[in-house]
């Protein structure tokens, strides 16, 4: 099994406060649909409150109902939710699909709120400027990421095997914790490129989305993934 996996494995143990870590530790029978911590319009302007709306009920909710659905259908719920990232190719495509697609928006819901950089930790910040040589090319990076994604997909910052920053992206709903994908890596930072993230408001200006998503970043949450991820890291040495 992949060390990244491994390492979420043992991460979710001891990170019962934070939902999406946890949540990689549970069984898939026992997932239960996430709850917004805010209302539908407390991301305005950078995301209007009908977006949120429709992203949330409508979009989350329907992969969370077709994932346990196939889950059950192919008797993988007794497996939790890293086991099951861990071995993607194995499944159909549909598993690969809204149980990413689930996971992926907890983790984008959880990092948003209106906020400002001045959460961000010591630690994590240092680590921007070792890794990425300023907090200036972080955004430049993950923006480009985000526009250069063709189609539908995801941008993420992650915490590699080694502790490193890296910035990259995903297509549709796959995440680096998948033996699928490109990208490995523990997820502690996520842009949500599909149309339905923005379309209402944006049209087909992604980048101006793009722009503005960095006035919601909750950095406390963001600097909390990333000091949790080195320590899971360092207790697998």
């Amino acid at each position: 099994m992949d060390k990244i996996i491994l390492t979420i494995i043992a991460l979710t143990a001891t990170l019962q406060s934070m939902s999406q870590s946890s949540l990689l530790g549970q069984k898939v029978k026992s997932l239960t649909f996430y709850q917004l911590p805010y209302e539908y319009q407390a991301l305005e302007p950078a995301i209007d409150a009908l977006t949120v709306e429709i992203h949330y009920t409508r979009h989350h909710k329907s992969y969370y109902d077709n994932f346990l659905k196939m889950a059950n259908e192919l008797k993988i719920a007794n497996k939790t939710l890293a086991e099951v990232f861990s071995k993607t190719s194995d499944y159909p495509a549909g598993i690969r699909n809204n149980g990413g697609g689930y996971y992926n928006h907890v983790l984008y819901w959880e990092i948003l709120k209106p906020g400002n950089r001045k959460g961000i930790s010591t630690a994590l910040n240092d680590a921007i400027i070792r890794d990425l040589g300023s907090f200036k090319n972080l955004t430049v990076q993950l923006n480009d990421a985000a526009l250069k994604r063709f189609g539908s997909g995801w941008a993420w910052l992650v915490v590699d095997g080694n502790g490193k920053l890296i910035v990259g992206s995903t297509p549709n709903q796959d995440n680096p914790l998948m033996d699928v994908s490109d990208l490995k890596g523990i997820p502690i930072l996520c842009i949500d490129v599909w149309e339905h993230a923005y379309y209402l408001k944006y049209q087909n200006k992604r980048g101006e989305y793009v722009k503005n998503i960095w006035e919601l970043v909750n950095w406390s949450v963001v600097s909390e993934l990333y000091d949790d991820a080195i320590k899971s890291l360092d207790d697998k040495e």
